[in-house]
This record gives C-alpha cells, structure tokens and sequence, in this order.
C-alpha cells in the first residue's frame, strides 16, 4: 500500500503520537516504534486500519526529513556496550511490573512504574560506567490484542453483521472488564471510543482511553448468545441456590 504526502499529518507532535512517541528518540526507539506502529496498523492487524496504516507511514517519513534527533545525554563512548531497549506490552504499560533485560553480560532486573509510554526512559542508578546513571529506552509493542499509540491503547472488536447493520446493544470485553455501548446501525466498521481506559495518567501525560474497532464476523456471539453468557456469570449455583 502506498502512503500518501506528508499533508496527512498536520504537525510533528501528531507525527511522533502516530508512532506511539511523545516527541524526539534516538534512532533505535524511533525505527522500533514505527515497526511496531505500522504492524499494528496494517488493515489486516486486529485493530488496524487503511487510514491510520497510510498515516503512520507518512508521520514516518515527516520524522525522518527532520534528521537525527540530538539526546540531551552526552553520547556513550565508543567501546561502551549498546544500551538494550526495553520492550513491554500494553498491560504491562497499564499496571507496571518487572522486567529483565541483558547489560553487559548479565541479566538486570528492573521495576516498572504505571504508565510507561514509549520513547521514555527508565534510569538506572549507577549502572553505567563509571558509576553513572544509565537510562533505558522504552517501546510498547502490541500484545493481548491491545496496542498503544501514545496515551490511547487499540483494539478489535467482532461484531455479528446484523447488529452492525440494525444496531443494538454491544458488550465489549476490554482489559477492564465488560463494557456496554448502544449501537445506532452502521453499514460499515466503526471505531467506538471508550474514556479513560487507555494508558493512566503519567506527570504531564494526560489519562488514555480505548478506541475499538469493531469488525463484522459470524462467528460472534449473537445478542441472545450474549445475554446467555452475562446470566451464567452472574448467577452462579450459589445465587441460584439461595
């Protein structure tokens, strides 16, 4: 598929959110984010689609007009070891955790504050040489069928055609739990968004939400199907006993 101009991204803020960066990264995040970005985006990728495929492509090419960023930490000696990327996945974005990651021959584990967007970095007292502080990379590839593009997290939603084209009542199952909205009848695959489940607050990173892309399929479940399914979670033997 072929991008169109740079006109599709009206600024180099909206370029680095298409790749999933909250401004300038050195080279190795910029090329993973945007691997990670257009893979995401690619139509036939759970949550992708044409327009924002075509669009990262040109934030891509806008980033790359604008030369090599310049880090604001002095650039590592030339014998120095490469500095590892660390690459999580979205719901280790939403709610931290640890990750391991290879320096110098040995495994360094690292504790994951809430909120990680990717193109930050995480700083590691003391482990650089000489006793400095060396800072690490972050990328957020795609993973339990959600991806995240700057505060905003992606996903895909199978709908059964009749209720895309008649409307209804929708459950969508998100990294949250189950989600209702009301569908008015659409033709075509449509992106709902759902507010403030994306990425959490983070300092000056303002609270995500989710956007879903819902998908025609057969083999959802039907609205009665769904209704089934809702009763049996709640109504366990117990209740039913009582």
């Amino acid at each position: 598929m072929r991008a169109r101009s740079h006109s599709e991204v009206a600024s180099t803020r909206e370029a680095y959110a298409l790749l999933g960066l909250t401004g300038p990264a050195d080279s190795v995040v910029l090329t993973a984010a945007f691997r990670a970005s257009v893979k995401a985006a690619h139509p036939s990728a759970p949550g992708g689609d044409a327009d924002r495929f075509r669009r990262v492509i040109a934030a891509w090419r806008l980033v790359r007009t604008l030369g090599a960023p310049t880090l604001s930490l002095p650039p590592p000696a030339a014998s120095a070891p490469a500095v590892p990327v660390v690459a999580i996945g979205p719901m280790e974005a939403l709610h931290g955790g640890r990750a391991a990651v290879r320096l110098a021959g040995r495994t360094i584990d690292i504790r994951l504050p809430k909120g990680l967007r990717s193109g930050e970095h995480l700083r590691l007292r003391g482990a650089g040489r000489g006793g400095t502080d060396l800072y690490l990379p972050v990328l957020i590839r795609g993973a339990d069928g959600l991806s995240a593009i700057g505060d905003d997290l992606y996903m895909t939603c199978p709908v059964p055609p009749r209720l895309l084209e008649d409307g209804g009542r929708l459950e969508i199952e998100t990294h949250a739990g189950p989600r209702s909205v009301w569908l008015v009848g659409e033709p075509q695959p449509m992106r709902l968004r759902i507010k403030g489940l994306g990425l959490p607050a983070r300092g000056k990173r303002p609270q995500g939400h989710l956007f879903a892309t819902l998908q025609p399929s057969e083999d959802a479940p039907s609205a009665a199907e769904d209704l089934l399914v809702r009763f049996t979670r709640v109504w366990t033997p117990d209740r039913l006993a009582a």
